[in-house]
């Protein structure tokens, strides 16, 4: 049992290891194929290629804004939607939970139609604002459901305090509670901007100039025609497109991350 148990792990492993060996040894392959080999001769010719203002740094900006953009309009909505949801006892929270984790559910196709119609009506085709909202609408279900779990965890007893002082509940709310959920503040912000970095779909309906694509959109521009691939320039390109990524969740991680603030917060 432990044998079979080891093996399917390894074969998990093998998976999801090979395609970033393949990303590391193409990037510096002038001549990489899908196979995974070793160069002939160790270059750095594809990363010089791809290092361009149209082919890499305004698509990656454009990633960043829309990313960006989305998950903070995303976490501060989600944080003043959640706020009632977990400190008040209503009939309607439960109805509107469900109606958000419902919301989780609806298949992004399904909606662009008459999310298409709208923007052209509202003059918001080809706008990078106007996708943002929109990835922020698309995100905020999940978000709000997160948040409040993670409010959740913050001991009422404390806002009774500072209430007792004299504290408005926005004080309480931006003085005492975010603070303390700003771990799981953290985790909202990075899963809501890793799904908006790498949403494809939406800027590919709702952007039409080719300045204002996002890298997961013009990545196409390395799939030639009749099956052509620039296999190299693509993956020096997928290993740029993955570092700010990977550097948004080391700096969240440690500066947000923190998860001792709410120690000793409570005694007695």
């Amino acid at each position: 049992m432990k044998l079979a148990s080891n093996a399917v792990l390894l074969l998990v492993t093998a998976a999801f290891a090979l395609p970033l060996v393949w990303l590391a040894l193409a990037s510096v392959d002038t001549r990489a194929t899908l196979s995974i080999k070793l160069p002939e001769t160790f270059s750095l010719q594809n990363f010089i290629d791809v290092m361009t203002p149209e082919t890499a740094f305004v698509p990656l900006l454009n990633s960043v804004f829309l990313a960006g953009g989305c998950a903070l309009i995303t976490v501060s909505v989600a944080v003043l939607a959640a706020y009632p949801l977990s400190r008040y006892r209503m009939r309607v929270n439960k109805p509107f939970l469900y109606g958000v984790l419902f919301g989780t559910c609806l298949p992004i196709t399904a909606m662009m139609v008459p999310v298409y119609a709208l923007f052209v009506a509202f003059n918001l085709i080809d706008s990078l604002l106007g996708a943002t909202l929109f990835l922020a609408a698309t995100s905020l279900p999940i978000a709000i459901y997160m948040t409040k779990n993670f409010m959740d965890s913050v001991p009422v007893t404390l806002e009774e305090a500072a209430w007792m002082d004299g504290a408005s509940m926005l004080e309480t709310l931006t003085r005492i509670v975010i603070p303390l959920m700003r771990p799981g503040l953290a985790v909202v912000f990075i899963f809501v901007f890793i799904g908006a970095w790498g949403n494809f779909f939406v800027p590919f309906v709702l952007l039409l100039s080719p300045e204002k694509l996002p890298a997961a959109v013009s990545i196409f521009a390395f799939f030639g025609q009749y099956g052509t691939v620039a296999y190299g320039q693509l993956a020096a390109f997928s290993l740029l497109y993955s570092l700010p990524v990977i550097t948004l969740y080391v700096f969240v991680s440690r500066v947000l991350g923190g998860s001792s603030a709410m120690a000793g917060a409570v005694k007695g």
